[in-house]
């Protein structure tokens, strides 16, 4: 009973009818007093309090109108998606993508039958632009199918004791029907731009949704880049929505960035293979001959600073000794 009357102390109460009751009160004595000494001009003082009350909230509007364009404009707009990427990263990718690694060896372990290849793993993160997320993948694009799930990753979370985070493998067929697979997922928040759009009483039209979702995209990017415990776990895909037309825009997408990273994160160029050579020659041990031009060097030596300790007692300075045996007419 206490508990329920200190949150009755911290909830303030809704204004009652009291003010409205005095404003009538003093306005009937307002009117009452003109009435009494100024008969005449009674119906000047109506007029002037029919203007009031109507040009007052005009003006009192205008001014509004004024410091949101000039103050609040783009505070208001950035408010949203903002705080959707912070949400979306500290309540959900900070937590996942550092056990991303682990899951997928799992995954394997378990799944010989899987391809998921280096150049997949990472989490796909889908940003469509319009906002318009599809539950299933293979609704969206008939060459992309569901595998399996990675295995759960079980975290207490505000007070849930083993909240399960889980991810979803892919099959995405190229069109040699070649299959690739991955783990990609859209992002969650864009469900609720697309339903603030939905809403008329959130006052948030499709223009405001794109514009949402591009900033969206550009907070939710600069916060990985900057954060330790997601870098190289993730991969954003922004989708344009004017090609939807095209039934395997999805998967051709997909598979662009599967083959970029690919690419990008374990293939070196000639000349950077014999840069490589050329500096693991310069570490190897003298004694590591070369065969065929190449070095082999099985175990490249540690670049890390080491102290290295005289295990002989030190020596005391001496003064030269001068050499008369080779000039003996010198002393």
């Amino acid at each position: 009973m206490q508990c329920h009357q200190d949150q009755e102390a911290l909830i303030p109460r809704p204004r009652g009818a009291l003010p409205k009751a005095c404003a009538a009160a003093l306005f009937a004595v307002t009117m009452g007093v003109v009435l009494f000494l100024s008969p005449e001009r009674l119906f000047g003082w109506v007029g002037m309090v029919i203007l009031t009350l109507t040009l007052g909230p005009l003006l009192h509007g205008v001014c509004l109108l004024a410091e949101e364009m000039l103050y609040h404009s783009n505070t208001r707009k950035m408010n949203v998606a903002h705080g959707l990427a912070w949400s979306f990263y500290l309540g959900y990718l900070r937590l996942v993508l550092p056990r991303l690694e682990e899951s997928i060896a799992a995954f394997s372990a378990t799944h010989q039958a899987s391809k998921l290849g280096r150049g997949s793993r990472k989490l796909l993160i889908l940003v469509p632009l319009n906002a318009n997320i599809s539950h299933k993948l293979e609704d969206e694009d008939d060459r992309i199918s569901f595998f399996d799930n990675l295995p759960n990753n079980e975290i207490d979370r505000a007070g849930v004791r083993g909240r399960v985070y889980k991810h979803s493998v892919y099959r995405v067929l190229d069109e040699q029907k070649k299959a690739h697979e991955c783990v990609v997922e859209y992002a969650t928040p864009l469900l609720t731009l697309y339903s603030m759009s939905q809403e008329t009483s959130a006052g948030f039209g499709e223009p405001e949704r794109r514009q949402q979702v591009l900033l969206f995209y550009r907070t939710l990017q600069d916060i990985l880049e900057h954060s330790l415990e997601c870098r190289n776990r993730y991969r954003l895909i922004l989708l344009n929505d004017e090609h939807e037309d095209d039934p395997n825009f999805l998967s051709k997408a997909l598979l662009r960035h599967l083959q970029q990273q690919e690419k990008e994160e374990f293939f070196l160029p000639p000349q950077q293979e014999m840069g490589q050579q050329f500096d693991s020659s310069l570490s190897a041990p003298p004694s590591a001959p070369p065969m065929n031009g190449e070095w082999h060097n099985p175990e490249p030596m540690s670049r890390e600073p080491t102290l290295m300790f005289s295990l002989e007692r030190p020596q005391p300075l001496r003064e030269p000794v001068e050499n008369t045996d080779i000039y003996p007419g010198r002393i």
